[in-house]
């Protein structure tokens, strides 16, 4: 459970200029709540204490964003197609800023890598990072996501176009790595299938 130490005058307005419904407090202790999905902060004198579901967007907007962030994902299946799961960890100069892990259904490994990237995408870019070095082990994401190769299958297309959405607006670069450089995201991906068990 995140807390903000802030000015929760700036953090309300801050929050309510990106559209998210801001309530009055159920205490007296409580100055207001703000919900955003399945998240929710609570303003308390000096900090905001935000719980729940996906709390990326909400700590990115109170933290007022910004910065450079390494973005490492990995998609994993148990057959191509089959059941799949992905991870990823974006890191700043501070260390991992977020990372989890999460099994996404049945698909092909290609389509898993993407959802990983997708979803590291959406978590970096709620959390308001302008700089983005992206970093992962497949060479077939990476040569779409940069325009070097087609990308013929109309699912991965859908896809691509996705991630390329998340990145408008932000400066970035993707390389190919090899998998030891990815290993922490290929872990989390790893313990979501172990999750299940």
């Amino acid at each position: 459970m995140p807390v903000i130490e802030c000015d929760t005058a700036d953090a309300r307005d801050r929050l309510r200029e990106a559209g998210v419904e801001i309530t009055p407090g159920n205490t007296d202790h409580e100055q207001w709540r703000a919900t955003d999905g399945d998240a929710t902060a609570v303003a308390y004198e000096g900090k905001v204490v935000v719980q729940g579901q996906r709390t990326d967007r909400l700590v990115g907007l109170l933290r007022g964003g910004g910065g450079r962030a390494y973005v490492y994902f990995d998609g994993a299946c148990r057959g191509n197609p089959g059941p799949a799961a992905i991870g990823y960890a974006i890191v700043t100069g501070d260390g991992i800023a977020a990372e989890g892990g999460e099994q996404v259904g049945r698909m092909t490994n290609n389509r898993a890598e993407y959802e990983a990237l997708i979803r590291a995408l959406e978590v970096a870019t709620a959390r308001g990072f302008d700089t983005l070095e992206i970093k992962g082990d497949s060479q077939l994401v990476v040569k779409q996501v940069r325009g070097e190769w087609d990308t013929n299958d109309p699912d991965l297309r859908e896809r691509r176009v996705r991630v390329r959405e998340l990145l408008s607006g932000v400066d970035w670069s993707i390389e190919h790595v090899p998998r030891e450089i990815n290993e922490r995201a290929d872990n989390l991906a790893n313990d979501a299938f172990d999750a299940s068990r």
